[in-house]
């Protein structure tokens, strides 16, 4: 292996990505980056500085004095472990307001692309393969039927002791498949050279050994 690996893992929602993604990167001794606690760290911000999604001026302004980093899986804001602090539904709900500005979108891919020139990642998203990381040497694009995709997020949330319809989960993801692949700005898509993984009759653990056999091979 060269001395740093970018490895991109795009894929829709519910595909388990950012389950793979950590095994991958555990197994390979990398770092993994989870860009979606990247969008909670930056709402946890905006919260604390009280700037408000529509004051795109003052949502610039808190851009150009925040950095954004992981160590050994810790997320680090302005140096602040703020693991902790980022999985609240509060965070929750500002990450996807605040996720949907342009500015926050194109500072959260420069700091993607300097953590990725400094050391080794596993990163996954959306467009990882097809915009952050147009240069990874390895790219996957993970993908399970919806059903399937449905099924295992029934059975998480059943599990959490959580009243669901199966047909509702369906639908969402269904939703969630259209929006992704046919927003404006860099839409969910296969990168021409990623490698397809379908996992929707796997385990999680095949997919891992799939995935890590093509790195180091």
């Amino acid at each position: 292996m060269e001395d740093i690996i970018r490895i991109a893992i795009d894929g829709p929602s519910g595909a388990g990505k950012s389950t793979i993604a950590k095994q991958v990167a555990a197994k390979l001794g990398i770092e993994y980056v989870d860009t979606g606690a990247m969008y909670r760290a930056v709402g946890l911000k905006m919260k604390t500085e009280g700037v408000s999604p529509e004051d795109i001026e003052g949502v610039k302004n808190v851009l150009e004095h925040t950095s954004i980093d992981f160590e050994q899986g810790v997320i680090r804001l302005d140096g602040e472990d703020v693991s902790g602090k980022i999985r609240t539904p509060e965070i929750s709900a500002a990450a996807s307001q605040y996720s949907a500005l342009a500015p926050v979108r194109e500072k959260l891919v420069q700091i993607q692309r300097e953590i990725g020139h400094r050391k080794s990642v596993v990163m996954d998203g959306r467009d990882i393969g097809t915009n952050v990381f147009t240069d990874a040497q390895y790219k996957f694009f993970l993908t399970a039927s919806a059903e399937e995709r449905a099924r295992r997020r029934f059975l998480e949330l059943q599990e959490k002791g959580e009243k669901v319809v199966f047909e509702e989960i369906l639908a969402d993801i269904e939703k969630r498949d259209y929006t992704d692949t046919h927003r404006e700005l860099n839409p969910l898509t296969k990168a021409e050279d990623a490698m397809e993984v379908d996992s929707t009759n796997m385990t999680i653990e095949e997919v891992v050994n799939t995935i890590y056999s093509c790195i180091i091979s």
